[in-house]
């Protein structure tokens, strides 16, 4: 009896690879021009949730950080989030 042959399997997988690679170059071309995309997103969400903090955390889109804060290993309390 002859050996069976997974070399359709393999090529499959290997259609696969190619596919992902070049998503993954597609996206690294998007946003190659800002080379600190991640790093500008996350200044933004910190400055954003400093603001929200100084404010009380009292206006509508501060609210999404309420079930983050009043514990002891935050250190931020506010009674706004009641």
């Amino acid at each position: 009896m002859k050996a069976p042959h997974n070399r359709a399997k393999v090529g499959y997988a290997m259609i696969v690879v190619s596919a992902s690679l070049t998503v993954i170059a597609l996206i690294g071309l998007a946003i190659g021009a800002d080379v600190l995309f991640a790093d500008n997103m996350a200044r933004n969400n910190t400055a954003h949730f400093n603001e929200c903090k100084a404010n009380d955390f009292a206006t509508e889109d501060c609210l999404k950080y309420c079930d983050r804060i009043n514990t002891k290993i935050s250190g931020v309390f506010t009674e706004n989030c009641d």
